[in-house]
């Protein structure tokens, strides 16, 4: 390369009709000139100046002061914070949206350079709130990931709108959690208003509060923060974090915390820590454990049904089975007989659907059975399957099922899932006469 290509380069410039571009590329160069240590680069930074000033459109003049001051920023980080101020002062003339718009532009490049101190400055020059307060929240994530917790505190306390405020209150929570700062989390969390927002904060310190492997006491303190708030919000709150915690593993302690509240708040959080854990068969295997008496089995029927309501998975094969032999409710039987057997596992549920009493309910199981063998080829299982319902009325009824699935099957046709729904209807038909 030639040593004279920068001031060829520089030459060449001159040439460029565009006065915007002119001017950038002026910038462009001498950066360049300065990193290779080129005396005349400040000269490009001259006629790069003296190309903005010809500009005639004012809002392309404040982009290309934008554009010097960041070339200018690794040259010269004191004159290039005089020409961002030459920006700002050019855009605060400027009518709306078109300044709320470059004014984000220039808070964006200050913080792109790390200037974070004058971008939150700049930043609360921006009207429109939509966008002053999405620029705060970015903002406030630079100032998060250096750990300036004070800046952050500031920020926080000059958003006033919903849902910006909380969002940047969770994000200031998960900070100090992952620095194990409870005291300072637990303030935040006493000043934030929005119910959701608390409730995904309370999400979150679940998460750390378990991989951060704390004492149980400071798991009460944000019990405690919970319940001192008023009964609605601090019922939605403690669900929260109480479901949290429970989906992370913490299951002897919310147990023990559900234990104070009523049946019906208890059982909320139960079942939404099942749907919390629907893909998680060891969290469902411990708290099918710790459940006893109807608490189990209104959970368990609840559990059944999310796990029935998604693709069957051989992993929950020791949950479900673990159901089977812990209630003794017959639907809730019939919802274990027919996740085996869709999991082809037919001895035992086979064995499940031979405790179901009611005849309504036994068509139910063995029907789930016999229609997993017909879909499996085993037309004469399905048979033997239908056979077990002894009751005359409901006994004929399946017989009759299975029967006409297997010629539907024989004509090319496929094996329907909907003997639940046909038993339903057919039920009705009986009461009816």
């Amino acid at each position: 390369m030639s040593t004279d290509v920068y001031d060829e380069a520089l030459n060449l410039a001159a040439n460029i009709q565009d006065r915007y571009l002119r001017a950038v590329t002026y910038a462009k160069i001498g950066y360049y000139m300065y990193k290779a240590k080129k005396r005349r680069y400040k000269d490009a930074f001259k006629y790069s100046l003296s190309a903005v000033s010809a500009i005639e459109n004012p809002a392309l003049t404040a982009k290309a002061l934008i554009e010097i001051a960041t070339y200018l920023y690794g040259v010269n980080p004191d004159t290039s914070k005089k020409v961002f101020q030459q920006a700002h002062d050019a855009i605060s003339m400027f009518p709306q949206p078109l300044k709320d718009d470059l004014m984000v532009e220039l808070s964006k490049r200050l913080l792109e350079l790390g200037m974070k101190d004058d971008a939150l400055f700049y930043a609360s020059d921006i009207e429109d709130s939509v966008k002053r307060n999405d620029t705060l929240l970015k903002i406030l994530e630079a100032y998060l990931s250096d750990g300036n917790m004070r800046k952050a505190r500031l920020i926080i306390e000059s958003i006033e709108d919903e849902p910006w405020r909380s969002i940047a209150a969770v994000e200031a929570v998960k900070e100090h959690l992952k620095r194990e700062e409870f005291g300072s989390a637990i303030r935040i969390l006493k000043e934030m208003k929005s119910e959701y927002w608390l409730g995904e904060a309370m999400k979150e310190v679940a998460v750390h509060l378990k991989s951060s492997e704390v004492p149980k006491a400071t798991y009460e303190k944000f019990v405690d923060i919970a319940l001192s708030l008023s009964s609605e919000t601090g019922s939605d709150v403690l669900r929260s974090l109480l479901i949290g915690l429970g989906s992370q593993g913490e299951l002897e302690f919310v147990m023990e915390i559900t234990s104070r509240l009523p049946e019906e708040q208890r059982e909320e959080i139960l079942k939404g820590i099942v749907s919390a854990s629907a893909d998680r068969p060891e969290i469902l295997n411990r708290l099918v454990d710790l459940l006893s008496g109807e608490e189990f089995e209104r959970i368990s029927a609840f559990m059944m049904d999310k796990l029935l309501s998604r693709p069957v998975q051989e992993s929950f094969s020791e949950v479900v089975r673990k159901v089977g032999e812990k209630t003794t409710e017959d639907s809730v039987l019939v919802k274990v007989a027919t996740y085996l057997s869709k999991l082809g596992d037919f001895d035992a549920a086979w064995e499940f659907a031979s405790r179901v009493r009611g005849h309504y309910l036994r068509s139910l199981a063995f029907g789930s059975i016999a229609v997993a063998k017909l879909k499996a080829g085993d037309i004469d299982g399905a048979i033997d399957a239908a056979l077990e319902v002894k009751d005359p009325r409901w006994g004929s009824w399946l017989l009759s099922e299975i029967l006409t699935k297997i010629l539907e099957l024989q004509a090319g046709g496929q094996v329907r899932e909907d003997i639940q729904e046909k038993a339903e209807s057919q039920r009705a038909l009986w009461e009816k006469g």
